[in-house]
């Protein structure tokens, strides 16, 4: 899209998702406390559920799409320990993910489901930190993005083309311009 790589606009949305589970589990279970429908009240933590896990999946797709170029960048070994840490996220959250379903069933087994669901999502909360964290280190001290970053140009290759200054550079070539005058 746009020629960026989709991986990294895909995986804002479980790092979103992971935040609002808990807050949605914490908001279901005072709904339920204070007389409402259980199915009614339950539903939304459980369609953050299903989206997170669908989105963590979605995001794992994508980014095993693009590891081969980003391997070429930084490397095998630091590329495994996010690729690990994403996997263990989406198995987590889709344990997590049927577990709120049980929050449907009324009764205990489905009130012990739902107290499971609340401390799952704020595990999920602290396993998508990690995930979060091994890929910016990919981004930021690996240098991920740079894969991306220089693509082939277009047009003459000989030709100067003005993407090719840095602000700084372009900033100094302004200033002797308006000296110059």
């Amino acid at each position: 899209m746009f020629g960026l790589p989709l991986h990294p606009l895909v995986v804002h949305f479980p790092i979103v998702l992971v935040v609002l589970l808990p807050i949605s589990v914490a908001i279901a279970l005072w709904a339920v406390r204070k007389g409402a429908t259980l199915r009614r009240a339950w539903a939304v933590p459980l369609a953050f559920a299903a989206a997170l896990t669908l989105s963590t999946w979605v995001a794992l797709q994508t980014g095993e799409a693009q590891e081969e170029r980003v391997e070429d960048v930084v490397g095998e070994a630091a590329l495994h320990g996010h690729e690990e840490a994403a996997e263990r996220f989406l198995v987590l959250s889709g344990v997590l993910l049927l577990v709120s379903a049980v929050g449907l069933v009324p009764g205990s087994v489905g009130r012990a489901a739902r107290f499971v669901t609340a401390a799952g999502a704020l595990g999920l909360v602290v396993a998508g930190a990690q995930v979060g964290h091994s890929g910016g280190a990919l981004v930021y001290r690996h240098g991920a993005a740079s894969a991306y970053a220089n693509p082939e140009p277009r047009g003459d290759p000989g030709a100067d083309r003005v993407g090719d200054l840095s602000s700084s550079d372009a900033r100094r070539d302004d200033s002797h311009d308006r000296n110059d005058r």
